[in-house]
């Protein structure tokens, strides 16, 4: 079930951030994730190939995008993970724009949409080469579990969780 809402969001406290729920086809939303990847292509140099295999779009229905303005300026997701889960996906705040809070927001936006769809907690993988994003997580309350899937016994993969 998908409850994207039919127009931009504005994020409490946001000034002039606005949050846009929408689903992983929306034009925005696949032009952060191009950025994304090749952002991640450099950090994770010979190991891109491997994550990019679970970073697929298809399986994402749950996406959200901030704008400045009328400019989209960072980008993150969930899908199911399993009944009470999601997993959290594809986030990223263009370079320009890192350092105003645009991370928290994207991610306090997709938790609250996890709770409206009765989910009870978020899942995640990062990676070592991600110091930004791990303490992101962190700080919003994510605690670092055993990998999962397809990270178990992935050096470079950090994987966390938190209750909702």
């Amino acid at each position: 079930m998908n409850t994207a809402a039919k127009g931009p969001q504005v994020v409490p406290g946001a000034d002039v951030f606005r949050v846009h729920r929408t689903t992983s086809g929306d034009p925005a939303f696949r032009d952060l994730v191009a950025e994304l990847d090749r952002d991640l292509a450099v950090r994770d140099g010979k190991d891109h190939a491997f994550y990019a295999t679970f970073n697929s779009l298809d399986t994402v229905q749950n996406a959200v995008v901030v704008f400045d303005g009328d400019r989209p300026v960072a980008c993150g997701a969930f899908k199911r993970f399993a009944e009470d889960a999601v997993e959290i996906k594809r986030m990223f705040t263009l370079p320009a724009f890192r350092g105003k809070g645009i991370g928290t927001r994207t991610l306090k936006e997709l938790e609250q949409w996890a709770r409206e769809l009765g989910r009870t907690r978020c899942v995640l993988e990062t990676g070592r080469r991600q110091p930004e994003a791990i303490a992101l997580y962190t700080d919003r309350g994510y605690a670092t579990i055993p990998n999962y899937g397809p990270y178990v016994g992935v050096a470079n993969s950090v994987c966390m969780e938190k209750r909702l």
